[in-house]
């Protein structure tokens, strides 16, 4: 198969512009509107900073070069997979806080309830995983790359099942399932689990998606070495990411607890002051 030189022009498919465009926009007035208000705790800067990186992850996997060069290199269609799958999702989960979410919040709690175990933990770990390993058997991965239709279902899944992971985890509405050691359990199987799949695609003997086999060789790159640096880079990702989550869940766990502390003994004080002062 004879070098080719790498296609990097934009993907301008309006379904995804579309979506980046309302989520920012959508955002940004809803986030105007509760610092108008005077909320400020709950519209910081950082959240929004959080969200419109989010987004950014979005437009870099779906809209710029990124996506037209995933048609010709594994390791930049891996890429755009963790983007979706995490990037995306952990920044703009992290720019979410209750009073942003107010005017939803009971909608956001009734589709929980009707959800019932979709809405377990345990649904999103096999979903997060499940997906991983079911977009890449051979002939999943291949029929993605070769049908449109196919490749938006597959950005989809990752999508959806990349919210609903880290929703869990990060989301301002704590969940009583999630607590003590749980979220480290949590994280703990899925990445290990999808870790096995990036080291299954980095040390295996053969390359196994024929697309890549009968494509032009984009730098250089064989299909040997372009699977093993994708699957390098998903293990490692997931390496990465699950470190870094666990260090910001144990610091935030740590606020909390200091937080409740102060609260208990603020009551404890009120009760104290208010037995002395009665007769």
């Amino acid at each position: 198969m004879l070098a080719a030189a790498a296609d990097t022009s934009f993907s301008l498919a309006p379904g995804p512009i579309v979506i980046v465009l309302v989520l920012t926009v959508g955002y940004v007035v809803r986030w105007r509107r509760v610092r108008a208000a005077g909320s400020t705790r709950g519209a910081t800067w950082g959240r929004l900073l959080a969200w419109l990186g989010g987004v950014l992850c979005l437009a870099v996997a779906l809209i710029s070069p990124l996506d037209t060069l995933a048609d010709q290199v594994f390791a930049m269609h891996m890429i755009q997979h963790v983007l979706l799958l995490d990037f995306a999702p952990i920044l703009m989960i992290l720019g979410l806080s209750k009073v942003l979410l107010r005017p939803i919040a009971r909608q956001v709690l009734d589709v929980e309830r009707a959800l019932g175990p979709i809405a377990h933990p345990a649904f999103a770990v096999a979903l997060y995983v499940g997906f991983m390993w079911l977009w890449h058997v051979p002939a999943m991965y291949d029929a993605a790359l070769s049908h449109s239709a196919v490749h938006v279902l597959e950005h989809t899944c990752f999508l959806t099942a990349g919210f609903l992971y880290w929703w869990h985890l990060l989301s301002p509405v704590r969940s009583r399932s999630m607590t003590g050691l749980t979220p480290v359990a949590y994280m703990a199987s899925t990445k290990v689990l999808v870790g096995l799949l990036g080291i299954f695609l980095t040390f295996a003997p053969d390359s196994i998606y024929s697309f890549y086999e009968h494509a032009p060789r984009v730098w250089g790159l064989n299909p040997g070495d372009d699977q093993a640096l994708a699957g390098a880079i998903m293990a490692i990702e997931q390496s990465v990411v699950m470190g870094i989550a666990l260090a910001f869940l144990f610091v935030r766990a740590l606020d909390e607890s200091e937080r409740e502390q102060q609260r208990a003994e603020r009551l404890e004080d009120a009760h104290d002051a208010a037995t002395s002062t009665a007769p």
